[in-house]
């Protein structure tokens, strides 16, 4: 009789301006349940609920940062021994970043730092910060430095953290506009600029390619439907050879020049395709979601 799955619990934690709410969007899109900026002190009750309802939280994520009292952030390291001692699968994910690229994302947004309080200045908000997590930074599973990451970087970071145990391979199918630039660290990229593009199809061309008006017209086209065929067919041979040795996460990109239409709907057909063989294939429309 095969054992029960370990629920799992990652809790995310890091510098402010790290990275935690992107984290934790990478990690909703793995399926985890998430939370942000829960009080520390609560991290056990949250924890009970969890353990209470396996099948709604077989997989969660809970984002604390440094607002939390000094003395309950000392005791999370001895919680997550106690939760893991109970049976619930506990790890802890960091994202820290350098001092520079944190005040240049804080100058390039509306938030304030957290800890700027009593006309604290933004470097000396950050020093804190840093020397009141950094017994969990030593403590982490994972410790992600974003100072020179993208968001789709971490994205992919995270995804490869959380998914690293997984026995299932992770596909992560991406669209695109060459005209912003390819992808970094991907396996396969194709190119769909070939193919008729709706954007020059005035009542076509605010929606996407996900709109049900644009994948009729598409599917219209014999070589729309020849590139998808072929595409999938050509994955499908040789997905499970990185599957074999061992791969756990491949990434393949499609392009197209605005990276909304073509890009968009060519790869929610692959992932159509895929999921029949695949557990865990990923979609991700960087332009869209940027």
């Amino acid at each position: 009789m095969t054992p029960p799955m370990r629920q799992k619990l990652i809790l995310v934690t890091g510098l402010s301006g790290g990275g935690k709410s992107t984290a934790l969007r990478a990690l909703e899109d793995l399926g985890y349940y998430c939370v942000d900026n829960l009080p520390a002190a609560l991290l056990k009750e949250f924890a009970q609920q969890v353990k209470s309802n396996p099948s709604r939280y077989s997989i969660a994520a809970l984002g604390v940062d440094a607002r939390s009292p000094a003395i309950d952030l000392e005791e999370i390291p001895a919680w997550l021994v106690d939760l893991e001692t109970s049976g619930l699968e506990c790890q802890l994910l960091f994202l820290t970043a350098d001092s520079k690229a944190i005040i240049k994302r804080f100058s390039e947004t509306r938030r304030r730092h957290p800890l700027t309080i009593d006309q604290k200045s933004l470097p000396q908000a950050i020093a804190e910060e840093s020397a009141l997590l950094s017994n969990l930074q030593r403590k982490a599973d994972w410790v992600i430095d974003t100072s020179d990451t993208n968001i789709h970087q971490l994205r992919r970071q995270v995804w490869k953290c959380a998914g690293s145990e997984n026995e299932a391979m992770t596909i992560v199918l991406e669209s695109f506009a060459f005209k912003r630039g390819v992808p970094q660290d991907v396996d396969f990229i194709f190119d769909a600029r070939i193919l008729p593009n709706p954007y020059w199809v005035e009542e076509l061309r605010d929606l996407s390619g996900r709109d049900a008006a644009v994948s009729e017209w598409l599917e219209q086209d014999e070589s729309v439907r020849g590139m998808q065929s072929d595409i999938l067919t050509f994955l499908k041979s040789w997905l499970p050879e990185f599957q074999q040795s061992q791969r756990s996460y491949v990434t393949v990109g499609i392009g197209c020049t605005g990276g909304r239409h073509r890009s968009v709907y060519l790869v929610d057909k692959l992932a159509t395709g895929l999921g029949k063989d695949y557990k865990n294939v990923l979609i991700h429309h960087r332009e869209m979601q940027a």
